[in-house]
């Protein structure tokens, strides 16, 4: 069995993650630059779930290895659940988040607490040297805030609040997020998921 998982991504915050809570895995984990492998990957699924499976059957044809890719976002229910499975491309592709966090304060402006409901969701496609598709999923749920907050995390992480922390998503330590978010419990699904075939 290959020993090597290759982690369609190339955000560098996103790979220290993944392999900190994969870490006890007898495996190399590699990001695509690592393995040496581009593409453009169009996504156009309509879950996170389908643009997670696309991503990983595009890198799986370039390599023998165990492909992962995650597809995660999130959802505000105040504004229909935007901006989902654009979270990464909201506001266009290359704005900063600071930008697109102020943009989602801006169009919560004024909206009470009960309302400001939302959740960072995460699908995990693995697809395996035998052609097989695993699929996980992990949410966290929480509320936006009402200004960004902490420097820890990435993304939206500052104006995502958590309430059994009582503090923003940045706020959190590395490890505490590791265990309560969306990403980690999908990470740790897709860990058992793959101990059972290797």
């Amino acid at each position: 069995m290959s020993r090597k998982i290759i982690f369609a991504t190339g955000n560098a915050g996103k790979m220290r993650e993944i392999r900190k809570i994969m870490g006890d895995m007898d495996v190399e984990i590699l990001s695509m630059k690592e393995a040496g492998i581009s593409t453009d990957i169009i996504e156009d699924g309509t879950t996170f779930e389908e643009n997670a499976i696309i991503k990983a059957k595009a890198i799986a044809k370039k390599t023998e290895h165990i492909v992962l890719a995650d597809d995660s976002g999130l959802e505000i229910d105040y504004l229909n659940k935007e901006p989902g499975i654009y979270s990464a491309r909201y506001l266009g592709e290359d704005t900063p988040y600071d930008v697109k966090n102020q943009k989602i304060l801006e169009r919560l402006e004024g909206v009470e607490e009960a309302k400001r409901t939302a959740r960072f969701v995460c699908a995990i496609a693995a697809v395996m040297p035998d052609g097989e598709v695993i699929t996980t999923h992990g949410v966290i749920e929480g509320r936006i805030a009402y200004e960004p907050k902490g420097s820890n995390g990435f993304g939206y992480d500052p104006i995502f609040y958590v309430p059994e922390y009582g503090c923003s998503s940045a706020e959190l330590s590395e490890e505490e997020k590791n265990a309560i978010s969306h990403r980690g419990k999908a990470l740790e699904a897709m860990k058992e998921e793959l101990k059972k075939r290797m």
